[in-house]
């Protein structure tokens, strides 16, 4: 005898409240990025977005309407442009955070492991069309 799909998943309804949560925890994070230059505001806006997709129509169009944020979702859903600006800031935190490191006096197998993920993080940034 097969099992009932319904009685092994999980209504989606019961889920909705925990994707909201990840979205905001998201944009919250997000927005700590704008001022502490670790934190990558743009994947964890987009994140949001993609959290309120699944949790909250209402955050979803918030987000999606918002005059900073609204650009930058659709930007990343319709073609996955990353503008310009936007590369060379990143790419330039995170060459800056790799030469801090280096005059902080940062274990070289640290500094190598740094510089590894940053230059494959730069080379995903810089592969994304332009706006």
């Amino acid at each position: 005898m097969q099992s009932d799909p319904s009685q092994t998943r999980p209504p989606a309804g019961r889920l909705r409240p925990v994707w909201a949560a990840a979205g905001l925890l998201a944009l919250a994070v997000g927005i700590v990025g704008i001022f502490l230059p670790v934190l990558p505001t743009t994947p964890l806006v987009l994140l949001a977005a993609f959290c309120f997709g699944k949790g909250s129509p209402r955050l979803r169009g918030w987000i999606t309407g918002h005059r900073r944020f609204g650009p930058m979702i659709a930007d990343w859903e319709t073609t996955g442009a990353i503008p310009r600006r936007v590369k060379i800031g990143a790419c330039s935190v995170m060459a800056l955070t790799l030469a801090v490191s280096g005059l902080l006096g940062v274990p070289a197998r640290v500094l190598v492991i740094q510089a590894l993920a940053m230059a494959c993080g730069a080379y995903y940034v810089l592969t994304r069309p332009d706006r």
